[in-house]
């Protein structure tokens, strides 16, 4: 059994028709734990608040099992600030979805405290684990350059481009998300788009 922990990003109350609601489902359904706690305030958000639910629901497993990672949007630049402030738990693997463009993120007021100062230096590979994988979307609104300019580069990610993909969220198409379940339970797996 693996332990998950799904990280979503600004204004998500963690609607069902979200691919991240939708795989929290699939994967307890195959006997995993997983982790999907409503972050405080996703309206507002305060990077200290989120830092602080991050710690308190990033705990490894007791039982040593494997812990992953997924982040979208907002939930990305959550994970980057934890581990620069060295606050982010110890995971095996991460998968980064999506993420905003530091300009756009320091563009709207209630997240721009997320992308000030943000560090983009090569992210270290955890013992024993793999690198962080960024996961992006062509045409993607929140990051018209391209994620892999902004943050697939700068941080050493290994990475996979879904043509089409936009903001990889449910207004784009991704509601089900088959292949990041099968990223999840075999992590040679490509993530690729919805067909």
């Amino acid at each position: 059994m693996t332990t998950f922990l799904i990280l979503h990003g600004f204004q998500n109350h963690r609607p069902a028709g979200h691919w991240q609601h939708w795989l929290a489902g699939e994967l307890r359904g195959r006997g995993h734990e997983v982790r999907y706690p409503q972050l405080p305030e996703p309206d507002a958000p305060v990077l200290a608040d989120w830092l602080d639910a991050l710690e308190k629901h990033g705990e490894r497993p007791a039982d040593g099992a494997e812990f992953v990672v997924l982040a979208h949007s907002l939930g990305v630049l959550l994970w980057l600030r934890a581990v620069a402030a060295g606050r982010a738990p110890a995971a095996d693997r991460v998968l980064l979805v999506a993420p905003p463009s530091p300009p756009v993120t320091a563009s709207i007021p209630e997240i721009a405290g997320f992308a000030d100062g943000l560090p983009l230096t090569p992210l270290p590979t955890p013992p024993g684990g793999t690198p962080a994988r960024l996961v992006f979307g062509d045409g993607d609104p929140y990051c018209p350059e391209g994620a892999d300019v902004h943050y697939g580069t700068p941080l050493g990610l290994d990475m996979d481009r879904v043509p089409g993909g936009g903001h990889l969220n449910p207004d784009h198409g991704y509601g089900a998300w088959d292949s990041v379940l099968e990223w999840c339970e075999n992590p040679a797996t490509r993530v690729r788009g919805n067909d």
